[in-house]
C-alpha cells in the first residue's frame, strides 16, 4: 500500500516549483506522484476525479459507442477545475496536478473518429483559452506490461477491459507529443523500474533531482542512482 505519511524533504535553500503537472498513461501512477508531493511541500492538490465520470465503465466495455461522451466529460471536468484554480489565485499558486489539459487531445485523437474529433476539438479550443501553464512537468514513462500488472494491482472492476494495445497506443501518443513539448520545464520519469508509491529512496532521489530544475528538458533514470 503507498504511504500516508508525508516524507520530509530538505529543500537546501531550494524553492520548489509552484504548479506541477504529472502526466502520464494509465496506470504509471500520475495520482499517487502527485499526492506524495503535495504532501511533502504542502500543496493544494488539483486531481482528476475519473470516478464521477458516468461513461466511463460504458468507454471500456465499447470505446468507440462511449468515447465522445467519455472524453467531453472530462475535458469539462478539467478545464473546470483549472479554472478554479485559477479564479484561487490571488497570491502566488501552489499546486501539483493529475494531469496536463494540453494532453487531453491526445487521448481524443486515439478514441474519436473524424467527425467526433472536430467537434471535440472547438469545444476544447473554447474551454482552454486562458489554461494556466505549469512551472514544470513530470511525464512518467512505463512499459506496456508494466502498465499492465499495476492496474491490475489497483483492482478498479472498470479497468479491467483494458487491453495491451490500446496502452502501447497510448504510449506512442504520449511518447510523440512530450518529444515537441516545450510550453515548461519538462522531467521525463522512466517509472518502470523504480515504485513511487512504496519506496522511499526512489521518491526522494526523484524529488531531489526535479528541485535543480529550472528551465529545458531533463531525463530521471533510476538506474544511474544504483
Amino acid at each position: 500500500m503507498p504511504h500516508n505519511q508525508a516524507i520530509k524533504v530538505d529543500l537546501k535553500g531550494r524553492k520548489p516549483p509552484g504548479y506541477i503537472a504529472v502526466e502520464g498513461p494509465i496506470g504509471v501512477g500520475k495520482t499517487t506522484l502527485a499526492k506524495r508531493l503535495a504532501a511533502s511541500f504542502n500543496y493544494q492538490m488539483v486531481l482528476e476525479n475519473a470516478e464521477e465520470n458516468p461513461f466511463l465503465d460504458r468507454f471500456y466495455r465499447n470505446r468507440k459507442q462511449a468515447a465522445l461522451a467519455t472524453q467531453l466529460f472530462f475535458l469539462f471536468q478539467r478545464s473546470q477545475k483549472l479554472h478554479d484554480m485559477r479564479q484561487a489565485d490571488i497570491f502566488e499558486p501552489v499546486r501539483v496536478a493529475d494531469f496536463l489539459i494540453e494532453k487531453d487531445p491526445l487521448f481524443a485523437r486515439v478514441n474519436l473518429d473524424d467527425d467526433e474529433y472536430r467537434l471535440y476539438e472547438k469545444v476544447y479550443r473554447q474551454l482552454t483559452i486562458d489554461a494556466p501553464r505549469p512551472d514544470l512537468v513530470i511525464y512518467l514513462q512505463a512499459a506496456p506490461d508494466v502498465l499492465l500488472g499495476r492496474i491490475e494491482n489497483r483492482g478498479i472492476a472498470a479497468e479491467r477491459a483494458i487491453e495491451r494495445d490500446y496502452l502501447e497506443r497510448l504510449n506512442e501518443v504520449y511518447s510523440d507529443f512530450f518529444l515537441y513539448y516545450d510550453d515548461a520545464p519538462l522531467l521525463i520519469v522512466n517509472a518502470s523500474e523504480i515504485d513511487l508509491a512504496n519506496n522511499d529512496a526512489d521518491y526522494t532521489h526523484l524529488v531531489d533531482y526535479l528541485l535543480e530544475i529550472r528551465s529545458g528538458r531533463h531525463y530521471f533514470n533510476p538506474t544511474f542512482f544504483g
